[in-house]
């Protein structure tokens, strides 16, 4: 911001102003000598310089691959909270003991839902809250095609056979374990009480 010079009438009226004012320091000199302001250097402004770009680069990157729906733990993650939130932070960190559990490793699709019904009614009976359902993380698909097909069959399965009846009515919350409870092969299914 550069100064401005007074004009005369500006200075006129200032000298006007200062010899009706009476001083603080009457010893000091009575005529302050007026010295003509420096002429202020303009700044210089650097030019400006224009960085190497690529066209879209701000844009924001697709993910690879094409994956139209999200995974379970992100579904799961992004479900509304039924249950206490102190609870629910405890469960998620591995700090919950399951007082149940039930491994459907190895097992299909036909003999693994009606062990799963069987298992998670059960456990409600007998007032148990938390059990731990292990899926296991599934294998790779050999055969690929124009269809994705995800990965692990079971794994895919519990969280919708856990939301639909005869089970909704018993389930509270669904998430998935702790590393020291299996992981991404494994859901905390918490009950509600009877």
């Amino acid at each position: 911001m550069t100064r401005r010079k007074l004009t005369s009438e500006e200075v006129e009226l200032w000298q006007k102003v200062a010899a009706r004012a009476e001083r603080l320091h009457p010893e000091a000199r009575k005529e302050a000598r007026q010295k003509p302001l420096p002429k202020p250097t303009p700044a210089k402004r650097p030019k400006p310089r224009i960085e190497p770009f690529e066209l879209g680069q701000a844009a924001a990157r697709p993910e690879s691959g094409h994956r139209l729906k999200p995974t379970i733990s992100e579904e799961l993650r992004s479900a509304p909270l039924q249950m206490d939130r102190k609870a629910y932070t405890r469960m998620k960190r591995g700090k919950m003991k399951p007082e149940a559990r039930l491994d459907l490793h190895g097992m299909r699709v036909d003999v693994a839902h009606p062990a799963l019904v069987r298992f998670i009614l059960t456990a409600q009976a007998s007032g148990k809250r938390l059990v731990l359902v292990i899926t296991g993380k599934g294998k790779d698909r050999d055969e690929p095609g124009p269809i994705p097909t995800p990965r692990g069959v079971l794994r895919n399965q519990v969280p919708h056979w856990l939301s639909i009846p005869p089970l909704a009515q018993a389930v509270l919350q669904v998430t998935p374990a702790h590393l020291s409870h299996g992981g991404g092969g494994a859901y905390y299914v918490y009950l509600r009480r009877r």
